[in-house]
């Protein structure tokens, strides 16, 4: 098989040809954000790729943080987790990341390139749960609001300090600083020593409906001065204040403060405890400008069978307000429904960048998290470490291949230089093979390339070894070769398979940087058999066949 010398450079000259072809440099598009507008920009990637050591990025370890949700099935969400992680992250852009699962528990995600880890981090780790919600039309917490007192009374929960000072102006223009009703309903006035609040109680000081801070009025949405949002947060929580919280509605907190006049307010909103669709029916998302007030929004589009429930449900709320609540958190201000709404719509987020719209909107088209993820180990390599690391090989490669030169060329003489000419293939065999398999160099990566130089010479010195052997018994130059390369083959065979082999399993059973370094040596160990039995063969055959007469072999 392939005995003619034309065959034989015509398979070389195709696997080279397919090498060069597999290393060539790629442009992909790159969406940036310059001067708050996104642009479209092309890079250029060269394989093979480059991993987290050799050009710097962030490795991230991931565990479902059940401490804020418990989870049913670990493992079937740790599934789901890394389906949606791998969405996330393709859609973020970076190059030939690593994301997989190690273990039962743990989830590592490596991004070799990233220049912004905090952006990285938040793409990674939010939840991304959308859901759209009513606001609440019956003025549900106003009337639980005296239960809620009373319950927190009871507990002896008191006003905090500055809560009475709460108060809008409006009461304070009505004396409702300076009097109260007592059980029987007369006007009392209020003592230096009272420690009820003056308004009603402790959550009656701290809740007050937007209208009376000055919002245009919305039902069930209240405002609580910011300073005093996590003590809210905390008394609501409470089982025994929770527990009086009306049947059919929930409450969320808006996703950031409004400042009216000097005093900033978080907003809480009362929402009716039935979900008129979820992101699940989400298929796209995308980031844009309003046109009209240049803020950033985030436009969506529905499938068909959510289409037709959000289309069915908002006809049927035609005037009331829907929230849009991102991770338990409600998006601006609720929007009044003015019609049917069928399978597109748009989130309106306030001040926010367009770059966080870009993010938001990769996250919504990735889908939610099942569980929220808690990062359990992060490290961050930066660019020049990678370079020195680049250096320090490419040095270390440089030096062991010209070690390597001089010894095959002094001790083989000419069949030593037949050798290097293979070898100066196999560097090209051994990187095209990486780039063919989407491989990407580690550090370890660059060492096991190393030493495969060493591996690929090998086998050429059994070789010529047995070449020797046989021209010392007395056989010609011709018979020597071709007999030395067959006697040569099953030490070359069984050396090279149980190297494969321990290779193999250290890509089965090891990590990142452990399998870099099997992928390259098992790639390396192929290329150099290739070049060693093949190549080297070749290129005998070729200085045979212009010295046809050749009775002493230099070697």
């Amino acid at each position: 098989m392939f005995s003619s010398i034309r065959s034989r450079i015509i398979i070389i000259v195709i696997l080279a040809l397919a090498c060069v072809w597999s290393l060539r440099p790629t442009t992909v598009k790159v969406t940036k954000v310059v001067d708050g507008r996104p642009v479209d920009t092309t890079e250029i990637l060269y394989k093979p790729a480059l991993g987290l050591d050799l050009q710097g990025g962030m490795h991230l370890a991931l565990e479902l943080d059940q401490s804020r949700t418990v989870s049913s099935d670990p493992a079937r969400d740790l599934d789901l987790a890394l389906t949606v992680l791998r969405k996330r992250i393709d859609e973020f852009g970076v190059a030939e990341p690593l994301i997989q699962k190690i273990g039962k528990e743990r989830i590592v995600v490596e991004l070799p390139g990233v220049r912004d880890p905090a952006r990285a981090v938040a793409i990674v780790q939010r939840t991304a749960a959308l859901e759209f919600r009513i606001t609440d039309e019956t003025s549900a917490l106003d009337k639980a609001l005296p239960a809620m007192d009373r319950a927190l009374r009871q507990l002896g929960v008191k006003a905090g300090p500055g809560q009475q000072e709460d108060q809008s102006a409006v009461q304070q223009l009505l004396g409702g600083d300076s009097t109260k009703k007592d059980s029987t309903g007369d006007s009392t006035k209020a003592t230096a020593q009272d420690t009820t609040p003056l308004i009603g109680g402790v959550l009656s000081s701290l809740i007050r409906p937007g209208s009376e801070v000055g919002l245009q009025p919305m039902p069930g949405e209240y405002a609580v001065p910011q300073q005093a949002t996590a003590r809210a947060d905390s008394l609501l929580r409470l089982p025994e204040v929770a527990r009086l919280m009306p049947r059919g509605v929930t409450w969320r907190w808006s996703a950031a403060p409004i400042s009216i006049g000097a005093q900033p307010y978080q907003l809480l909103y009362i929402l009716e405890d039935e979900v008129m669709i979820t992101g699940t029916s989400l298929v796209d998302a995308q980031a844009q400008l309003d046109q009209v007030t240049q803020g950033a929004i985030v436009t969506f589009q529905l499938d068909r069978a959510g289409g037709r429930i959000f289309s069915r449900k908002t006809a049927a709320h035609v005037n009331d307000y829907m929230a849009i609540i991102l991770d338990d958190r409600v998006q601006g201000r609720p929007p009044v429904i003015q019609s049917q709404i069928g399978r597109s719509g748009q989130i309106t987020l306030g001040n926010k960048t367009i770059q966080e719209a870009q993010d938001l909107a990769l996250t919504l088209k990735a889908g939610a998290l099942p569980i929220p993820l808690k990062i359990v180990d992060r490290r961050e390599v930066g660019p020049s470490l990678g370079a020195d690391s680049i250096r320090g090989g490419i040095t270390a490669g440089v030096v062991g291949t010209i070690l390597v030169i001089l010894i095959m060329v002094i001790y083989y003489k000419a069949s030593g230089a037949l050798a290097v000419g293979a070898l100066a293939l196999y560097v090209l065999f051994a990187l095209g093979g990486l780039a063919m398999i989407d491989a990407t160099m580690t550090l370890p990566g660059l060492a096991g390339l190393v030493l495969s130089i060493g591996i690929a010479v090998d086998a050429n010195v059994l070789i010529f070894e047995r070449i020797r052997e046989e021209l010392v018994h007395g056989k010609t130059v011709r018979l020597a070769i071709d007999d030395g390369f067959k006697h040569a083959m099953n030490a070359i065979v069984d050396s090279n398979v149980s190297a494969v082999l321990t290779a193999l399993f250290l890509f089965q059973f090891g990590t990142g940087p452990v399998k870099g370094f099997a992928i390259t040596l098992i790639m390396g160990i192929a290329a150099s058999m290739v070049t060693a039995i093949f190549v080297t063969r070749t290129f005998y055959m070729i200085w045979l066949e212009r010295k046809p007469g050749m009775s002493t072999l230099s070697i």
